[in-house]
């Protein structure tokens, strides 16, 4: 490839005048575009021009990069605790590079929460498996219990001793009840209810699940009708795959959907935002005070968890921090959208109520359908 040249001074003793040559042009390695060899960076990428690989060089940039993180994440953390609203207003006026980005942030804490909170998972998680497994034996174990209903003669031979007016004024009115209470079942097995009733028939479905039956008959056994949608099916399967693994990893699978869900409950609240402080900034504004306003609450609740991993706090301790957490709104829009505290509280009791009154249930239906679907 042609390099472009310059002309330096000539010997003077020279007749022919020799010409020296010297390169004045380079092409980036990473690039590819030419620039002046005098930058050392390239002025297309951003990348070193003389950037030779050494050990050095291999490392430096993660290094730099990762200190840099550091010293934006605490220099933006001690702001985000104790001033609540300021970080995003400073940032939201401009200051940006000096602060870790609101998106940033939150991606961070909440990835250290659902680390420190996994631990806690597997605890329910299994808890919840042994539950479920405990409930499937005792559904199926129900119909092998052989309890056969005491005809009316036996009846009236075991109350004939209780007929004796002196033996039954022996008797509370509660032992009484109890004592009609226990014939009746003896009547009537069929009176006993078990707690745990999973709608269809269990045994039906492992004999057919055991013999490999086709689709069809499996799903019929769940009660499912002809000419079902599609939607409609995939439940039924997505029954029959909970049926299969008795519940295992039901559990898990709701907590997996918690952190996409927030995705969606995030710029949710940033619009109800919108709705309260109509002329206060565009969305995206509303979307950096959502961002921050996340990062404290998830800051809280690791604080929290933390802190009983170590100690077991008393619960009167941590719905004090939690509450905490709704002053913390009060003061943060009131920083941020510069309104009075009073009006600042009542509208953030209203969003909070709105919030979890009718978006958080709705999420949970959601994430409900979503995580049994996808289990």
């Amino acid at each position: 490839m042609a390099k472009n040249t310059k002309i330096t001074n000539p010997s003077e003793n020279d007749d022919s005048v020799d010409f020296a040559l010297e390169q004045t042009i380079t092409t980036c390695q990473n690039c590819e575009k030419e620039h002046d060899i005098e930058f050392k960076f390239c002025p297309h990428c951003g990348q070193q021009t003389n950037d030779e690989l050494t050990v050095g060089v291999l490392f430096y940039n993660t290094i730099a990069n990762y200190f840099s993180f550091d010293a934006r994440f605490f220099r933006s953390f001690i702001p985000l605790v104790f001033k609540p609203g300021i970080l995003a207003k400073r940032f939201v006026n401009g200051k940006r590079l000096m602060y870790l980005h609101p998106a940033q942030m939150y991606l961070f804490i909440s990835v250290v929460f659902f680390f420190m909170f996994s631990f806690k998972i597997r605890e329910y998680n299994a808890n919840f498996d042994k539950a479920l497994q405990k409930g499937f034996e005792m559904e199926q174990s129900k119909d092998s219990i052989n309890l056969r209903p005491l005809d009316s003669a036996a009846i009236a031979k075991i109350t004939k001793p209780l007929s004796n007016e002196n033996l039954m004024s022996g008797l509370s009115k509660e032992e009484q009840k109890a004592m009609d209470s226990i014939l009746t079942v003896a009547s009537n097995p069929d009176a006993i209810k078990n707690n745990f009733n999973f709608g269809y028939d269990t045994k039906k479905l492992d004999s057919l699940l055991a013999v490999g039956a086709p689709e069809k008959e499996q799903l019929q056994a769940l009660g499912m009708e002809e000419g079902a949608g599609f939607f409609k099916k995939q439940f039924y399967r997505q029954l029959i795959k909970f049926h299969k693994n008795r519940g295992g990893g039901a559990l898990q699978a709701f907590f997996d959907s918690v952190p996409i869900s927030l995705f969606f409950l995030l710029p949710i609240f940033a619009l109800l935002l919108k709705v309260f402080y109509w002329r206060r900034g565009r969305f995206a504004h509303h979307l950096v005070f959502g961002f921050y306003y996340f990062s404290f609450l998830f800051t809280a609740m690791s604080i929290i968890l933390g802190i009983n991993y170590i100690i077991e706090i008393p619960n009167w301790i941590d719905f004090l921090v939690l509450l905490s957490t709704f002053f913390y709104l009060v003061l943060a829009v009131k920083n941020y959208y510069e309104q009075g505290l009073f009006i600042s509280f009542i509208k953030a009791s209203m969003l909070t109520f709105v919030y979890m009154m009718l978006v958080a249930p709705m999420a949970v239906i959601i994430m409900l359908v979503l995580s049994f679907l996808l289990y």
